[in-house]
C-alpha cells in the first residue's frame, strides 16, 4: 500500500526538476520519446514499487488495453532476464552482497523497461515512475561527484553544469516512507521494474 506522504515526496522531486530544467534551457534535451534511460535494468526501492503498482491498477481502469500490453511485456522481460538475476527469482529482491552487486553492473543493459510504450517511446506509468527516473538527466549529485546525462549538456562547463544542479532534500522523507511500506508489506531490499509489477 503506497503511503500518503508519496505525494508530497514525487511533489518536492517534481518541483526541484522543473527548477533545474528552468535553469538548464537547451541544455537539458530530454524529451518525450527519447528513451536511452529506459534501457537496462536498474534498481528500484519497494517505495517506487508500490507506486508503480498504484500507477498500474489506476491504467488498469482508465485502459485495460494498454495495461494488457504492460503486462505482456513484463511476463516477456522476467521470461529474459530470470535466469541471470542476481537475487531471488521467486521474491524480484535484489541480493545485496558485493559479488551480486558486481553481477547486477552487467545485468539486462540491453533489457527495455517493460513499461515503455514501443511505439510511442512514452512511459505507460508515467506518473508512477520511480525516483530515479524523475531524476536522471539533469545534473544529480552522488558520491561519485556531479552525474549528467550523457545526452545533455552538450557545450556547457563544469561551471555552468553546477549551476544547474537538481537539489533534492529528501533522503529523511523518502527512508521514512520506506521504512512505513516494509513494516506494512513486509517487503525489504530494493528490486527492478518487471520484478515490481510481476503477477
Amino acid at each position: 500500500m503506497l503511503p500518503a506522504g508519496d505525494q508530497q515526496l514525487v511533489q518536492i522531486v517534481d518541483a526541484a526538476l522543473a527548477d533545474t530544467a528552468r535553469r538548464s534551457g537547451e541544455w537539458l534535451v530530454c524529451r518525450p520519446g527519447c528513451t536511452q534511460c529506459c534501457i537496462g535494468a536498474f534498481s528500484i526501492s519497494q517505495l517506487d514499487a508500490e507506486r508503480l503498482r498504484a500507477g498500474f491498477e489506476q491504467l488498469e481502469k482508465s485502459d485495460p488495453q494498454r495495461a494488457y500490453r504492460v503486462m505482456d511485456r513484463v511476463r516477456l522481460s522476467i521470461s529474459h532476464i530470470s535466469a541471470d538475476f542476481p537475487g531471488d527469482a521467486q521474491t524480484g529482491i535484489l541480493d545485496d552482497s558485493l559479488n551480486a552487486q558486481e553481477r547486477f553492473a552487467d545485468f539486462a543493459n540491453d533489457e527495455v523497461c517493460p513499461v515503455l510504450d514501443p511505439e510511442s517511446g512514452m512511459c505507460d506509468l508515467y506518473a508512477a515512475r520511480p525516483m530515479t527516473c524523475r531524476v536522471f538527466g539533469p545534473p544529480v549529485r552522488s558520491e561519485d561527484g556531479l552525474g549528467v546525462c550523457e545526452l545533455c549538456y552538450h557545450g556547457a562547463s563544469e561551471e555552468e553544469i553546477a549551476a544547474c544542479e537538481m537539489r533534492l532534500e529528501t533522503d529523511d522523507l523518502e527512508a521514512e516512507l520506506q521504512a512505513q511500506v516494509a513494516a506494512e508489506t513486509g517487503r525489504h531490499g530494493d528490486t527492478i521494474v518487471a520484478f515490481a509489477l510481476r503477477r
